[in-house]
């Protein structure tokens, strides 16, 4: 098996609510947030956060809150991530935020935008009426092209994600073009992953011929490199190669008190062994696609989420009672 190595640590805390309910959600967002008190989690990942960068200073760290972005006091919040360098304290993922008007949204923007708040991204699912049936809340796409309005007022760029399956990509071609107009910086097309509740999107991941819907310009924005179909990618003499992984370390309510009586290492070679352990109890992707690829499937993927696919097949016909460490609402990692 090849070598895998940390290259970074996650340190998250699940303990914000979303506002809504997508479809899709990677971390299966069910109204219960996971997560632990905040100060107690800020206190625990500052002081991981500093033996880690003594013990492997050659590994990027970072501290983040979920599900959404709406912490009870952002602003404090973001002065935190701030303080202990995390990417979030400059970049935001605005979906699943409370209802605001347009008064309310900008007063938002101005104080992201005081606080140094560089960029933030949206997702649309589709137009008005699927968008919200999709996210799980009336009202949500107009919230989005507020909030974009408001952010393209106070002077912070922005970039909205559109997951593209067989049930909204005749929509997309008409789609695009609002949300240019509400000034996003970019624009880009994903195939939603099988994680979280993402299963329930299988039968209508895109196909091959899907893609002759839509006009040239939607269909350049979504990145053919990354997303093939699984013919193209079982063309590949050696398709997945990954080397590196992402350890992510889940404070949560069932492990903070563990947490704080152990140091950082500890918790990261734990989370490491659990890594392995998973990824041993699977055959090889070129194994797994013996048995379960299809070698002329149109269905469209990335890489790592067709290894996805065929892992579920097999833990499914094995009955694999086995860690999750690819579940992210837990400590766990991420292969790349």
């Amino acid at each position: 098996m090849k070598s895998i190595q940390t290259k970074s640590i996650m340190i998250q805390n699940l303990c914000v609510p979303c506002c809504n309910h997508c479809r899709y959600c990677l971390l299966s967002w069910d109204g219960k947030a996971v997560g632990t008190e905040w100060e107690r989690s800020v206190k625990l990942a500052e002081r991981y956060i500093y033996e880690l960068k003594e013990a492997r200073p050659d590994i990027d760290i970072s501290f983040t809150f979920g599900y959404s972005m709406e912490h009870p006091k952002l602003k404090e919040a973001i002065q935190t991530l701030k303080r202990l360098g995390s990417p979030m304290g400059e970049f935001l993922q605005c979906d699943g935020m409370t209802m605001r008007d347009e008064d309310q949204c900008r007063d938002l923007m101005h104080m992201l935008k005081e606080e140094g708040i560089k960029s933030l991204n949206f997702t649309a699912y589709g137009l008005r009426d699927y968008h919200d049936r999709f996210a799980g809340r009336k009202g949500d796409f107009d919230l989005l092209l507020r909030m974009m309005n408001a952010s393209y007022e106070a002077g912070i760029p922005f970039s909205t994600g559109i997951p593209i399956t067989k049930e909204n990509i005749q929509t997309i071609d008409e789609l695009v073009p609002i949300l240019k107009e509400a000034g996003n910086r970019k624009i880009s097309l994903f195939v939603p992953h099988e994680e979280g509740r993402g299963k329930s999107l299988q039968q209508v991941r895109l196909e091959q011929q899907d893609l002759s819907i839509l006009s040239p310009e939607s269909l350049s924005l979504l990145n053919r490199n990354f997303y093939r179909t699984e013919f193209e990618w079982l063309s590949e003499p050696t398709p997945v190669q990954e080397s590196n992984r992402l350890i992510i370390i889940s404070l949560r309510a069932d492990n903070i008190r563990n947490y704080e009586r152990s140091d950082a290492l500890s918790v990261v070679k734990e989370i490491e062994t659990l890594d392995e352990a998973y990824y041993s109890a699977f055959p090889s992707f070129g194994e797994l696609a013996k048995k379960y690829g299809d070698p002329e499937g149109s269905n469209i993927y990335r890489i790592r989420d067709l290894y996805y696919h065929y892992r579920l097949l097999f833990a499914a016909d094995h009955t694999l009672n086995i860690y999750d460490v690819t579940d992210e609402r837990l400590s766990g990692s991420r292969r790349y």
